[in-house]
């Protein structure tokens, strides 16, 4: 059996740019043979007077110049514009950003990805434990949800030292949530220790506690074997009719930061 190091986190996608190695650019050849009247006539074919030249010069460095300003003003508007896109009541505007999650763990977490729906069940034994070692799956939001929307961020696509997730799941009326509350609490309860298999078939040994409940919110440790002190440090919170999740994945204390993260989307969501 292979041991899974840092479970939970999708493989990434390539980039946008990540096209492969690039040929030689294409050579084009005239069927018509070369311009009638050979190669085409120089535009100046008088040396420019230095006056003249040093006018030129001063004009492309005021064209440079205004290039940059203009593309340092397009940035800034596309960067203010990509950070409050998200409407207002959503489930996206309802997640911290990158720069706010960097803050509350301490380290640069640069990549992101996203789902729009919970992953099937994990493969658990023993099976009561499916809650316990997927606590963001199907096995606890079930398919009556009316939003999701799951966001993880880390260091980058490669670097996996700290890995944190946040969970929103919103539902018809209020009785759907608290049920799916009442599902995850229970699950952890009933499972102490269990081995998991993700979607690769690799496996790995859990052990599960429960630190703090309460009838609307919840915090635990999901502590990997031989995980070289690797650990989840999760907190669910019951707000009217959603029900969202924060995990911190490190190998460390990461309690106070996810019970942050969670408090915050508990106070942001729409209920």
């Amino acid at each position: 059996m292979t041991q899974a190091p840092h479970p939970g986190i999708p493989p990434a996608a390539p980039g946008p740019h990540d096209t492969g190695p690039a040929g030689p650019p294409p050579t084009y050849v005239n069927p018509a043979g070369p311009p009638p009247g050979g190669p085409p006539r120089p535009l100046l074919s008088r040396p420019i007077p230095p006056l003249a030249r040093r006018v030129l010069l001063i004009a492309g460095v005021a064209a440079v110049a205004a290039a940059v300003l203009l593309a340092g003003v397009g940035w800034w508007v596309w960067h203010a514009v990509t950070r409050s896109h998200a409407v207002p009541g959503t489930v996206q505007a309802s997640v911290l950003d990158a720069e706010e999650v960097s803050r509350i763990v301490g380290v640069t977490l640069a990549a992101e990805t996203r789902a729009g729906e919970p992953a099937p069940a994990l493969a658990a034994d023993p099976l009561p434990c499916e809650v316990a070692v997927g606590p963001a799956t199907r096995a606890v939001y079930g398919r009556s949800w009316t939003a999701f929307l799951s966001v993880t961020h880390q260091e980058s696509r490669e670097a996996t030292a700290h890995v944190v997730t946040q969970v929103v799941g919103r539902y018809a009326d209020a009785g759907q949530a608290a049920k799916a509350f009442r599902i995850l609490t229970d699950g952890l309860r009933a499972c102490a220790r269990a081995v998991r298999t993700d979607r690769n078939e690799d496996t790995s040994t859990w052990s599960y506690r429960v630190d703090a409940s309460t009838p609307d919110a919840l915090g635990w440790t999901a502590t990997q074997d031989a995980g070289d002190g690797w650990a989840c440090h999760r907190a669910a919170r019951l707000r009217d009719r959603s029900l969202v999740q924060a995990a911190v994945c490190q190998a460390g204390d990461g309690r106070a930061a996810a019970a942050r993260i969670g408090d915050l989307l508990a106070t942001r969501v729409e209920g």
